[in-house]
């Protein structure tokens, strides 16, 4: 099976959204447009804490790293991903275990219970 590499979508309506943060605020990532993000956010799930961070990765890290992941425990990841799934666990000390998608790409349960 042939998977291409899917580009992100940045369209038109992401790049005007970007010049005009850029244009009045100054900040690209976190400013006032984040913090507006993580209020709502955390109007929406009723929690008490939201974080934005910069990408996937930085959220994976900050994830394994409260849920207490470290050395001695597995980590459970789809063999269809990206290096950086494996990578997140593998810094925690964690020994990652790769299991095989089904078609739809998500972990096959039965292949984590083999």
């Amino acid at each position: 099976m042939k998977i291409p590499f899917s580009l992100p979508v940045i369209d038109d309506e992401v790049i005007a959204e970007m010049h005009d943060t850029l244009t009045h605020t100054g900040w690209l990532t976190t400013g006032p447009k984040a913090r507006a993000l993580e209020d709502e956010i955390r109007q929406f799930t009723g929690g008490e804490a939201v974080l934005c961070v910069n990408s996937w990765t930085s959220g994976a890290m900050l994830m394994l790293r409260w849920l207490g992941v470290g050395p001695g425990d597995e980590v459970i990841i789809p063999a269809y991903t990206y290096s950086a799934t494996a990578l997140c666990a593998m810094n925690m000390g964690a020994k990652v275990v790769m299991v095989d998608v089904k078609d739809d790409f998500t972990i096959d349960p039965d292949k984590i219970k083999a």
